[in-house]
């Protein structure tokens, strides 16, 4: 089963292999390569001048040069291989905030703006470059070199718990539990809006957005993308924004915020799904002050990985960590309390 569960959760990490990107209505007529820019992220122009000129790029099933004019209603089609990966991850001296350690896992908890491993366009300073520094000989699963020690992830701007495995026991242990879904894992979440419930689930697709490679879209007919579940529970009503706790059953990509997004209530501050705006209150030049403060005490999707649950990989026995929101999140809640309060 080894690589299964971090297959499914990573579905876009193979960034260029048969796109199909069709132009919108009111698209302007931009160049090829362009346009594709534009839709795909991890990829450099070069690359894709290369893929045109080697007949991997189409539009409307013929080939076509970089500088053909994409037009509405447009059908690129991209077929370009995967470059080779790089394998060599540099061990760098960057501190981990470690929760729990033994000899089988650790459990660490991510500051928001550290990337979970190395990927296009963040080679250094993640995660994973700080774990090869820290210890020797971590596993790594199958078809996922590069990547040791991993069995989850949790995005770029998002804080909060991880689990580590040291070993190979350990690690497919743990792979096992998350394939499962037993494992437990609870994020805190700030949303815009009143939710209408006071709990509710979110049992919808998702998967790649058809327009933006680089964003998840919910797909409620089921037709397309991954069957992704989402728990949710208001914890604390502040008028234009809620706090809520959200329970992942599944683990898609962006799962928590394209759910959100989906439900009408994006991520404040998650400017990839549109929460970076006021979408609640009123537009008043003091409101949008205050809101525009809150912004810059939490300038990144108001998302954190809180508690972490699961069975050790040997003793059997079940494990529980809980994290305190950082700083900054706290400092955002605690705003608009203080704004529920005297307005």
């Amino acid at each position: 089963m080894s690589n299964e569960y971090i297959q499914a959760e990573e579905e876009n990490d193979a960034m260029f292999e048969h796109h199909r990107i069709k132009a919108d209505p009111g698209q302007q007529t931009l160049r090829l390569d362009k346009f594709l820019l534009e839709k795909l992220s991890g990829i450099t122009r070069n690359r894709l001048q290369q893929g045109i000129k080697d007949g991997f790029i189409q539009v409307n099933g013929q080939p076509a040069k970089a500088n053909y004019k994409v037009r509405p209603l447009d059908v690129v089609t991209v077929s370009m291989p995967e470059p080779k990966p790089n394998r060599e991850v540099a061990a760098e001296d960057i501190p981990l905030n470690i929760v729990f350690e033994d000899e089988h896992l650790l459990v660490v908890n991510k500051p928001a703006g550290m990337v979970v491993h190395p990927a296009h366009g963040n080679w250094n300073g993640t995660l994973v470059n700080a774990l090869t520094y820290h210890f020797n000989n971590l596993p790594t699963m199958e078809n996922n070199e590069g990547r040791p020690g991993l069995v989850h992830r949790i995005d770029k701007d998002t804080s909060g718990l991880l689990v580590i495995a040291k070993t190979e026991t350990a690690m497919n242990s743990l792979a096992k539990q998350f394939f499962d879904h037993s494992i437990e894992r609870t994020y805190y979440a700030l949303a815009w809006g009143d939710f209408k419930e006071d709990e509710g689930t979110i049992d919808v697709n998702l998967g790649r957005s058809l327009k933006d490679r680089r964003v998840t879209a919910a797909f409620p007919d089921g037709e397309l993308g991954r069957r992704a579940v989402t728990h949710y529970k208001v914890l604390k009503r502040l008028r234009y924004v809620s706090l809520i706790q959200c329970k992942l059953e599944t683990g898609r990509t962006h799962q928590i915020r394209a759910h959100m997004k989906h439900l009408g209530h994006p991520l404040f501050n998650d400017a990839t799904y549109g929460g970076d705006k006021i979408l609640k209150g009123t537009q008043f030049s003091k409101y949008k002050q205050f809101v525009d403060n809150c912004f810059a005490a939490i300038p990144r999707q108001a998302l954190h990985a809180k508690s972490l649950g699961f069975v050790h990989p040997t003793s059997g026995e079940f494990l529980q960590f809980d994290s305190e929101l950082p700083e900054d999140f706290r400092t955002a809640i605690e705003k608009w309390e203080n704004y529920v309060q005297f307005h």
